[in-house]
Order: structure tokens, then sequence, then C-alpha cells
């Protein structure tokens, strides 16, 4: 394991039981990931990328292994050290975007704000920031059911920015989105990789995983290769085909 990096891990290993069937989710993955790097975890369904991601995030633990952040040996963390680390070092996007229906995008963005025991005005008024970043500064009164798939990745995108987290991990965040849209959270996605965010991105789609400068293929639980991506697609290649300029964070 490598002292200097941000995430190390080592014969990371993830076994479920179910019923009498053992599954090995994860059969013994080694990897470690720097500061303000750009990766993404590719593989096909079964190929363990999500439950690594899982693990990454804190939102599971290993069967067996070892996994620093920061330095900081995850496995010794108590739950309320979990918890602070889920809340302040890591934004979490998910395909699903799992926003709150009944919650406007700016409470949904400020939610998580309510843990960092903000007052209820800077919570807003830090919610309202990141969403102008993500360009929905127009939208932050209208609910989920009132917003396009992309507006509400953004709304997501925005709920994982607001806490300021070094990391952000992003679970197939374009897998429910079509291919103008997609292109338009991908430049995103460069952007906060331009400002010095640590990106981790699973996808099972070679052209999302092309704008990550290191691509880390699993398979049946293990990693079949991790190399550097030669052929970097970046929001600029793809700007003249599908991105109008006034959507894409400046």
């Amino acid at each position: 394991m490598s002292q200097n990096a941000l995430i190390s891990i080592a014969n990371l290993r993830k076994t479920y039981v179910m019923g009498t069937e053992v599954i090995h989710a994860l059969k013994s993955v080694s990897l470690d990931i720097y500061n303000n790097e750009y990766v993404a975890l590719m593989g096909p369904s079964g190929s363990g990328k999500s439950t690594l991601m899982n693990l990454l995030g804190c939102l599971d633990t290993p069967t067996k292994g070892s996994y620093s952040l920061n330095s900081k040996s995850v496995e010794s963390m108590t739950d309320n050290d979990l918890a602070e680390v889920r809340n302040k070092e890591i934004g979490f996007v998910f395909q699903t975007f799992n926003l709150l229906p009944r919650y406007s995008a700016l409470e949904n963005v400020a939610l998580p704000l309510v843990y960092a025991g903000l007052s209820r005005s800077k919570r807003l008024e830090r919610a309202k920031e990141v969403l102008t970043d993500v360009g929905l500064g127009d939208r932050v009164h209208h609910k989920p059911n009132e917003l396009s798939g992309g507006q509400r990745q953004r709304v997501a995108i925005a709920r994982a920015l607001v806490n300021d987290p070094s990391i952000i991990l992003a679970d197939e965040p374009t897998g429910n989105l079509d291919t103008k849209t997609s292109v338009e959270i991908m430049a995103i996605f460069e952007k906060l990789h331009q400002k010095g965010n640590t990106i981790i991105l699973v996808t099972h789609e070679p052209d999302i995983a092309s704008h990550a400068h290191r691509i880390v293929r699993l398979r049946d639980g293990l990693v079949e290769s991790d190399e550097r991506n030669e052929n970097i697609v970046t929001s600029d290649d793809t700007s003249h085909r599908y991105l109008s300029g006034d959507n894409v964070i400046e």
C-alpha cells in the first residue's frame, strides 16, 4: 500500500452469502488512486465494479483486505467516523439521481449540510451557489418532477459538491440520459477534475470511460487491466456536435 496515495486498497475481497450460495463479488483487488486523478472503473455486469465503488465510498465493508483513505485505516474507523467521511470527504452521484421528490432542487442540495451543522440560511445560500455552478441557478425552486433527466442529474451533482468534497464517486451517472445530455454531464465532471477534484467513475460504456485519464477494467472480481488513457476525450472534442456552450459550468 502506498503512503502517498489518496486511496490505497490491498487484497480487497467481498463475499456475499445468499442461502446456500457464496458469491465472490470481489476476489482480490489492489489499487492506488492519487489526488486529482480521473479514473474510470469499467467492466461488464457482475465484474465487481459497483461493489468496489460501494467499498471505496464506505457504503459497505470488505470481507477481507485493507483500505486506507488519506493515510487513515478505514477498517479502524467507527460508524461515526465513516458517516463523517461519507458526508465531508466523498460526494456521491448515482444513475438514479436519488432525489427526494417533495423537496425542491435547493432543498435536495442543502440536505447534506444539515449534518454539517450549518444554519438554514447558510445551507440555502451554499446550495444556491452550487446549483448556479452547474447551470441551474434559475431552477432552484423546481421539484424533481419539474426537471428533465439531465437537470435532475445536475441537481445530484450539485448535492455531491455542496460539502466541497475532495473525491467524487459517480456510479453510471449517464446511464439514464440521452447522448447529448450525457456529453453535457461529462463536461461538468471534466471541469470538476480541472478544479482539483479526484473523480472515480463507474461505467460499462467505453465512450463515457474515454473521458477519464486512467481506465481500470474489472472482470470476475479481479483487476483485468489498469492503464493510462492515451486518447482522452474532452468536452471540446464533442461540443461542436452536442453542446450549446450555455449549459457547461464555467
